[in-house]
């Protein structure tokens, strides 16, 4: 068990509780919290005790069978039901391979401003000779790339982006035509959102939730802990002055989370939600292996772990413990283990004076609690620090599969179809009972009839010796009724009630041979829809209760631990995007490719912003936008290497189809982008060569979506000297060459 990630990453000393200052009341303390935490909880966890039989298809103890029932089949509907809502969530959530996670920055940011742009009149621009380079002007002082921050400023509305501005002419709002323009609060937004992101796939966070999901699907409630720091090795090789490869790793401090089971979960029994809880207690089960390697681990005291290890295994099994883990037979691989209970919640200052967490030099002021995290294995105090979060917060989340407004436990599925389950189950067994009863005859026996001491076992070929009476009326064989249909009926209306409970239509998990309104292209689409908007209250539970408050923690985390997040500032928040993933997705595609079409009109596209409809248009249909779409720099390179080869089809081929005599063009440009044919269409005045068929795109002469300022400026007949259009040209972006 590696718990380095408990570790704070910070330089600041963190306060620890030495064994001289350890008060025993501190261990009876937390004990009481568990047992009141345990306590109460013990309702929910017969809900979650029969949730769990039903799944794995297991009759409770309490299950009242008649005398005459022989079946004891169980229907596993509830586990179909249960993997269906799990599956659709996970589908939901990951399935563009991208954490449902943004970071945007506010309406209206604190701290920084939303636009800022450089300050370059074109009267002043003019006087200076501009050098062919896309990014800035050689030897102004202020390059700035696009999109891109280089230059410097010294106002306060940047932020962050103070120092790396420097002192360039930088204002505040939107740009004007010409002007270069940055958005500061978008920028820290969108780095901080890759750091997170990057965070979630290095420590495997997907698959965390994952469990947390399931959980969640079958008992109504998942729990993820953390973010907490971890030190992952990270491999890398060398080459050395000789040449050789030499192994050479290094280790990088990264948030992690983890899988809390609901069963070792014990918040405060009266909180309503995680917001309202004083503390949480996290029960462990360790082996004498796990408990010893704490000693390596920061701040726990290795005299304390000893002494726990020389008392002996303190672990006793709770009452569902026998159900949970059935597999787990060998009675002293049960009993060899510690029950650590891991506390993190708050104590009143004088038991924070008692332990030595607080002392005359730091008394806390006039604080009447204060946050910490303790371990205790028995009376042993493993480890006592304040909590090493700023600010100060439990690093659980409990996420409802559907919300009790009452309780931080959730209603999961197998709740939900309980007593549907119970029916399933029930018209089964008679429908087998009697299918057994209807299909063998049961034999009516005269014994007077019959000679004495004979056996009554019939089979074929038997003889019965009889010695009075009517011949064939000694043994009469009874037919009983055939009443399994319905029962089976029964079942199938016990199914439906079980789909109408859950919100999950059988269809959706691979049902066949659907009657009623599902058999109906209109009736299917009515019961996909009302699934959707079901799994979409799901979903936001999913939103509300996990992956936001989750951002938001990763966020502090980096703001607290990551020394490379110094330069991100803004007011920036935390959106999960779980219930924009639940629209069909067929729909959605449908739709964007309609605003598609939509932006062919050249009086609409300089509206649109065409990349990231694109972008979304990729998601809509589960591909990767990073791997297939282009940014604005590839996407010019091809649109000239098109524009280039659909003029060498047209130069290349006659009106009849054959080839003509003029040049063809060139691959030898640079980038590998096609020259234009030499004299195929005439020249300009400048004596550019002019290509046939090449229709004006946004920004040039004759399209008919420019502004009139940009039309000015792009015209060939533009009233300023070419000096100003090239100037023009480097600032937007618009080719003039």
């Amino acid at each position: 068990m590696d718990d380095r990630f408990l570790e704070p990453a910070d330089d600041e000393p963190i306060s620890v509780v030495s064994p001289d200052e350890q008060a025993p009341y501190l261990a009876d303390y937390i004990r009481a919290k568990f047992e009141d935490s345990e306590n109460g909880r013990y309702a929910y966890e017969q809900r979650w005790l029969k949730a769990y039989k039903n799944f794995r298809g297991i009759y409770d103890s309490t299950t009242q069978y008649r005398e005459s029932e022989r079946s004891k089949v169980f229907i596993k509907i509830t586990k179909t039901k249960v993997l269906a809502a799990y599956g659709q969530i996970v589908d939901i959530l990951f399935a563009n391979k991208k954490f449902p996670i943004v970071v945007e920055s506010t309406p209206v940011p604190e701290g920084v401003a939303e636009f800022a742009h450089m300050k370059t009149p074109i009267d002043d621009l003019i006087s200076q000779e501009p050098a062919q380079d896309p990014y800035g002007f050689e030897g102004d002082g202020r390059s700035l790339a696009p999109g891109a921050l280089q230059a410097e400023t010294s106002k306060d509305f940047l932020g962050a982006y103070e120092e790396r501005l420097g002192n360039a002419p930088v204002v505040e709002g939107k740009a004007n035509i010409g002007e270069p323009q940055i958005s500061p609060a978008q920028e820290s937004a969108l780095k901080c959102e890759k750091v997170i992101h990057d965070q979630l796939v290095d420590t495997n966070a997907v698959t965390v939730i994952r469990k947390s999901i399931f959980e969640a699907a079958l008992m109504g409630t998942g729990v993820i802990k953390g973010p907490l720091n971890m030190y992952k090795r990270i491999h890398r090789w060398e080459r050395g002055e000789g040449g050789d490869r030499t192994y050479n790793p290094y280790e990088k401090l990264v948030p992690r989370v983890e899988h809390v089971s609901i069963w070792d979960f014990y918040p405060d029994p009266s909180a309503a939600s995680m917001e309202d809880s004083e503390y949480v207690i996290q029960r462990h089960r360790m082996n004498r292996e796990q408990l010893r390697s704490l000693i390596l681990m920061p701040h726990f005291d290795k005299e304390q772990i000893e002494e726990a290890l020389a008392k002996g295994p303190n672990y006793e099994d709770k009452y569902f413990e026998d159900t949970i883990r059935e597999d787990e037979t060998d009675a002293y691989y049960q009993e060899n283990r510690f029950e650590v209970l891991e506390y993190w919640g708050v104590i009143d200052a004088q038991m924070a004076r008692t332990v030595g967490l607080l002392d005359d030099e730091n008394d806390g002021g006039e604080m009447t609690q204060m946050q910490i995290n303790a371990w205790v294995c028995g009376n042993a105090i493993l480890r006592c620090v304040i909590n090493p979060f700023t600010p100060a917060r439990l690093p659980f989340f409990a996420m409802p599969y559907e919300i009790n407004p009452y309780q931080i436990w959730g209603v999961g599925v197998a709740e939900n179809m309980e007593d549907a389950q119970m029916l399933m189950n029930g018209h089964v067994r008679m429908a087998i009972d009697n299918l057994a009863l209807a299909g063998n005859l049961v034999f009516d026996v005269d014994e007077a009839s019959l000679v004495p001491g004979q056996n009554m076992d019939i089979f074929p070929g038997k003889i019965f010796r009889r010695q009075s009476g009517v011949t064939g009326t000694a043994i009469n064989g009874l037919k009983f009724p055939n009443t399994a249909p319905e029962n089976i009926q029964m079942y199938q209306i016990s199914r439906q009630l079980a789909d109408e409970e859950t919100g999950l239509p059988s269809i959706m998990h691979g049902q066949t041979g659907v009657t009623g309104t599902g058999r109906t292209a209109a009736g299917l689409s009515m019961l996909m829809g009302g699934a959707s908007l079901s799994m979409k209250t799901v979903i936001k539970n999913v939103d509300d209760h996990l992956l936001k408050p989750l951002g938001e923690a990763y966020y502090q985390w980096n703001m607290q631990f990551n020394d490379s997040m110094d330069d991100i500032g803004g007011d920036l928040e935390i959106k999960p995007r779980g219930v924009a993933a639940v629209m069909q997705k067929e729909v959605r595609s449908q739709r964007l490719t309609a605003l598609l079409q939509t932006v062919a009109n050249p009086m609409l596209a300089p509206f649109i912003k065409i990349p990231n409809l694109v972008r979304e248009l990729a998601i809509a249909q589960d591909i990767d936008p990073d791997s297939l779409v282009n940014d604005v720099n590839e996407a010019q390179i091809y649109s000239q290497m098109l524009q280039g080869m659909m003029a060498n089809a047209q130069q290349g081929s006659s009106p009849d189809g054959g080839p003509t005599d003029q040049q063809q063009p060139s691959m030898a440009g640079a980038r590998g982008v096609p020259q234009q044919p030499q004299d195929a269409g005439g020249t300009s005045p400048d004596g550019r060569a002019v290509g046939i068929g090449n229709a004006p795109v946004a920004g040039e002469a004759g399209f008919t979506g420019n502004t009139p300022q940009l039309e000015e400026y792009s015209s060939g007949n533009c009233e300023r000297e070419r000096k100003e259009c090239l100037v023009f040209s480097i600032i937007t972006g618009v080719d003039h060459q």
